[in-house]
């Protein structure tokens, strides 16, 4: 069966972290190693991931100084992990998985995820599901990413908004597919989006070039339904990408052209199948 590493990012996360990484190590199919980045904790956070390290040869730790909460900075810190892999030689997986502080999984979740994707060598990025609602893509943590089809042509996470759903593109215009294992399940310690407002969510549909029928779709799905994001959720997504400005260049950028068509082309042919079957 394929092999995986883990990478955890955490902010001030002294009560769930332990939780969290518990959850990963107990795996009936465990990383062979794990890659937290303590992004500047002042909580306390650090004397825990010490504590953990001394009984786990296998947990890498990075530690940030405190720069304040920056979302921004969760892409950079994922980038960080995979370049840790290079400078301290760590073991060349099969895929990596992205998990956050507050995520538990499943015993067999990364045992399932990982059958699925040996069955299936054209699936680049899969996840579990964290609720009954039903996901065409994979949503934020616990997604497990094949390497050979990320490391060897991007080897890193593009540090612009949006990146989660970027990849996930990149994966489709490069002849892979996604996909939602629904038989593997976690759960997040916190309450999704109690801790932010979804502006990255609407800004982010902006830099990759969404079509504007299609995020007008995804707000009235997600507004009627109260899922995932909430109906306060889905009106600050739609309010964000109707307002927000990208810049030149830094994290608030466009992407380029070339994977925002191919975005756009994607998003209007499933808009033209939704009405053929109606």
């Amino acid at each position: 069966m394929g092999t995986y590493f883990a990478i955890v990012t955490c902010r001030n996360s002294k009560s769930i972290i332990e939780q969290s990484l518990l959850s990963l190590k107990n795996q009936t199919l465990k990383p062979r190693y794990v890659v937290v980045i303590n992004d500047g904790s002042t909580d306390g956070t650090d004397q825990v991931l010490k504590k953990m390290k001394d009984c786990w040869k296998d947990l890498y730790i990075i530690t940030n100084p405190d720069l304040g909460y920056d979302i921004g900075r969760v892409v950079s810190n994922w980038n960080k992990a995979l370049k840790l892999l290079t400078d301290m030689n760590l073991e060349t997986t099969d895929y990596h998985m992205i998990s956050a502080d507050d995520d538990l999984y499943e015993e067999d979740y990364a045992e399932k995820i990982i059958k699925h994707m040996d069955e299936n060598p054209k699936l680049a990025v899969v996840a579990g599901v964290f609720s009954e609602r039903r996901y065409s893509n994979p949503t934020g943590g616990g997604r497990f990413v094949r390497n050979s089809f990320f490391l060897p042509k991007y080897g890193r996470y593009p540090e612009k908004m949006g990146y989660e759903s970027a990849v996930l593109y990149m994966a489709l215009r490069d002849g892979y597919e996604n996909d939602v294992l629904k038989e593997a399940k976690f759960k997040h310690i916190r309450e999704i989006g109690s801790e932010h407002h979804f502006y990255e969510f609407g800004a982010g549909m902006k830099t990759l070039g969404y079509d504007p029928f299609f995020v007008v779709g995804r707000f009235l799905l997600y507004f009627i339904t109260g899922s995932p994001v909430g109906r306060r959720g889905a009106l600050n997504m739609l309010y964000y990408y109707l307002t927000f400005s990208p810049t030149k260049e830094g994290y608030n950028s466009m992407y380029d052209k070339e994977i925002r068509d191919f975005i756009r082309s994607m998003q209007r042919k499933r808009i033209k199948s939704i009405f053929k079957k109606n």
